[in-house]
């Protein structure tokens, strides 16, 4: 998953939610020498991804762009997954996307000279962009995807993927809708035990 999927299953707490946000500039036992809610979320994301990156939907989806894109199916699936969360985020949570992004934004803001240099450097791109809230278009995907292409070193067309996503959304969706039903059950017992 990405970040707004991260961000979202850290269930309201925003230490937890900006330790979830910054594991993966984190490497090894690194994130022990932040404040404990930072550490469970960071835990909480380790949990997340590998549950994430074990499960057969998820698979199931790489598939569609393994062909095109090989090792990089991963970041489209984790990518679009984010976007169907915010396309239908009415469906997971009753606080407006919008409101969810900003209070996120402003809490992440506060703390910023804490995050790791990595964090400080990504975060103000994507709160200019406002990256959480575009991701419910297929517009700011696309985009969102352009500018990772941008990043990469052979550039593989990462926005081209959308091509492949359009001719197989319901397929997708469908997986999405299921996957997710089991990452929410697996992250809440996850979250009790942190």
């Amino acid at each position: 998953m990405n970040y707004l999927a991260h961000i979202y299953l850290s269930y309201g707490n925003p230490e937890i939610q900006a330790g979830n946000f910054m594991a993966d500039f984190i490497k090894g036992d690194q994130y022990k020498k932040y404040p404990l809610n930072y550490q469970k979320g960071v835990l909480l994301h380790r949990k997340i991804d590998r549950f994430t990156d074990t499960h057969p939907l998820v698979a199931n989806t790489r598939a569609y762009f393994f062909d095109a894109y090989r090792h990089y199916a991963s970041v489209i699936v984790d990518v679009l997954f984010d976007h169907l969360l915010a396309k239908h985020w009415d469906k997971y949570d009753s606080q407006d996307l919008f409101a969810f992004t900003k209070s996120f934004y402003d809490f992440l803001s506060s703390q910023l000279t804490e995050m790791p240099i990595r964090v400080q450097k990504v975060f103000p791109i994507m709160q200019q962009h406002n990256w959480l809230y575009n991701y419910r278009t297929e517009e700011g995907i696309e985009q969102i995807l352009f500018q990772m292409n941008q990043r990469t070193a052979n550039k593989p067309g990462l926005h081209l993927a959308m091509t492949i996503y359009k001719k197989n959304l319901t397929a997708i969706e469908a997986n999405f809708f299921t996957f997710f039903e089991d990452l929410e059950n697996f992250t809440k017992n996850s979250y009790s035990t942190l």
